[in-house]
């Protein structure tokens, strides 16, 4: 699997040229319109994370793969990334038209944090389908950024923040009713939240001497400063699932991506996810799977 990539290197791998001002003091930001995509030339991306974040409205059909998930969109919809949360893009040929904005955290530095909203949470929907009447407003957003960045005003990133702020509002705004229900602040719901962040920081796995540190729920009771038992509890409460279950599935994501995505041998493999010997690997990937490792990625 690729490494992260950075702002500069999609640049480079996007257009072929990096902007001077790319690590100046207030962030960067910038925005493009979406040109199709020669079906000769399509190619998928990468499945990784990258350094910057991305707000994305795609007019066309294209899937989007998650870790735990791929949402196949049809006609229209509008997408979040962030840099915590690696993805891949297919059927790239597909897409008709539309625009996207990318800008870093740095750009954001004392305006607000952005991984408080749903949108660039683990948890939280990336992704939008859009009605026609929908498309349109959400266009006529993205206008204004192209005619803010253009001008001259001395307060014009003032004002993309606000319209990124707009574009992030307006989705989280036409959510179902189950996605936007208030959310419980309950020590359950804190301490499963918490959990789970811990749990994703580890992934994805980028580098063969990279290596998990948390892998049983004492571990994670520890980082938290809770007693294991309570954790149990919480995660019990808000998941239905025990902590090892949850902790068990998602290396075994893991497991699966570095599998059909890297060339990294089964026994590097069963390192980065911090089992001792490959053996017990072996066993743990065949349980789940049905599958050795190998076999699995052979198919």
């Amino acid at each position: 699997m690729d490494k992260i990539e950075t702002i500069e290197e999609f640049y480079q791998r996007k257009f072929d040229w990096i902007p001077d001002n790319i690590r100046n003091e207030i962030g960067h930001f910038n925005v493009f319109e979406h040109e199709p995509i020669d079906p000769g030339k399509a190619k998928p991306l990468p499945y990784k994370r990258r350094d910057f974040y991305k707000i994305m409205l795609v007019i066309g059909g294209i899937n989007m793969n998650y870790a735990d998930r791929v949402v196949s969109v049809k006609k229209q919809a509008l997408f979040f990334s962030n840099p915590q949360i690696p993805y891949n893009c297919e059927n790239l040929e597909r897409i008709e038209n539309g625009f996207y904005c990318i800008f870093n955290q740095h750009f954001f530095h004392k305006h607000g944090d952005l991984d408080q909203y749903s949108v660039f949470q683990p948890g939280g929907n990336h992704v939008f389908e859009l009605s026609d009447d929908q498309v349109e407003q959400i266009t006529v957003i993205y206008k204004k950024m192209f005619e803010e960045i253009k001008s001259d005003y001395v307060h014009k990133y003032d004002v993309l923040r606000n319209l990124v702020f707009e574009l992030l509002h307006f989705a989280m705004k036409i959510q179902t009713p189950t996605n936007t229900e208030k959310q419980q602040t309950n020590a359950s719901k804190r301490i499963s939240v918490l959990f789970l962040e811990l749990l994703e920081r580890q992934f994805p796995i980028d580098e063969t001497h990279q290596k998990i540190n948390l892998r049983s729920a004492s571990e994670f009771a520890s980082q938290l400063n809770i007693h294991v038992n309570h954790l149990n509890r919480a995660i019990k409460e808000k998941t239905l699932k025990t902590t090892s279950q949850i902790i068990a599935e998602r290396i075994l994501q893991e497991a699966k991506i570095l599998l059909k995505h890297s060339n990294w041998s089964v026994s590097e493999i069963a390192y980065a996810l911090g089992f001792t010997e490959v053996t017990h690997f072996n066993n743990f990937f065949k349980k789940h799977v049905q599958l050795s490792p190998l076999k699995f990625r052979n198919i």
